[in-house]
């Protein structure tokens, strides 16, 4: 092909254009939420505060990436499947070209994954794409789930896919979550939540893995405070807000600095690593999630292949 770079733009048309299969999707206006009253109250009460702090996100990042894009349209679908509601929603801008957010509503229990019924669940997702190649990807998500055994499950994932690494950038968010564990008494879990950021899940494939800097923290595996959900959900949600208002920082503190060819190969090589991660390896992406629902909501706004 010479020196032509083949750019992959990710919308409907190429969904049928590499031939995957992602089922069939409807797109009624999501409906509110109706399962709280299956719920005790103990558990309404958290539930009511997981979907508090999924619109102070929301709102909070949202309201910083227009101020810095300067405005920005703002795009929202709401498919659906027989297990989840998707909230999606999408905005674009010079400085940050792509923030994408999911919320999603289970609607029961998807086969393979836990066993038992699920009785009220949330998922929420943050993806933003800098413009600028010397800041990288963040994947920030929190989840919350009660099952009609009384079984309960919280975790999440924090972590920055760089292209051009930063050191210092690298560390200062590594120091923001190595403060956050070690204020809670709880720097003896780090290494294990920072093992499960880099290497993932038994459900990964490890030749496909995204490269996240090892500065965050996985939490999908043992609970943070073992039979406390309350506490160890309160721990997640903070965590994630220190870690996601530090990325926008770094994200607002280099905008405007020089990079090079190079850095932008550094970008694009990371975005793709993302996107076989997505089709290969994460075990939600590649075998759950619809394809048209994640490359909307978390995809780069172009690949280089």
């Amino acid at each position: 092909m010479g020196g032509m770079v083949r750019i992959f733009k990710l919308n409907l048309i190429a969904v049928f254009a590499l031939g995957i299969f992602v089922g069939s999707l409807s797109l009624p206006v999501m409906a509110q939420d109706t399962g709280l009253h299956r719920l005790t109250p103990d558990q309404k009460v958290l539930a009511n505060r997981m979907l508090t702090f999924m619109d102070d996100m929301d709102e909070k990042y949202f309201g910083r990436t227009e101020a810095l894009n300067g405005g920005g349209d703002t795009e929202v679908q709401t498919p659906t499947t027989e297990y989840t509601n998707y909230d999606l929603r999408v905005t674009r801008g010079p400085v940050v070209e792509k923030l994408g957010r999911m919320k999603s509503e289970g609607l029961k229990n998807i086969p393979g994954r836990f066993d038992g019924v699920l009785t009220w669940g949330y998922f929420y997702a943050l993806d933003f794409h800098p413009k600028t190649p010397l800041v990288g990807m963040l994947h920030a998500t929190i989840v919350m789930q009660f099952y009609e055994s009384g079984m309960e499950l919280t975790g999440g994932f924090l972590g920055v896919m760089p292209g051009t690494r930063i050191d210092e950038d690298i560390d200062g968010l590594k120091q923001v979550m190595d403060a956050h564990f070690a204020a809670d008494g709880k720097e003896d879990r780090l290494p294990l939540y920072r093992r499960l950021l880099c290497k993932g899940t038994e459900d990964t494939n490890e030749a496909f893995r995204r490269q996240p800097a090892c500065v965050g923290a996985s939490f999908y595996g043992p609970p943070v405070f073992p039979g406390d959900t309350a506490k160890s959900y309160d721990f997640i949600a903070r965590a994630f807000d220190k870690f996601v208002g530090a990325y926008v920082d770094t994200i607002e503190k280099r905008a405007n600095d020089p990079f090079t060819d190079e850095d932008i190969a550094e970008q694009d090589a990371m975005r793709k690593r993302w996107l076989i991660d997505q089709l290969f390896s994460d075990p939600f992406a590649s075998k759950i999630v619809p394809f048209e629902v994640w490359s909307f909501q978390n995809m780069p706004p172009s690949i280089k292949f």
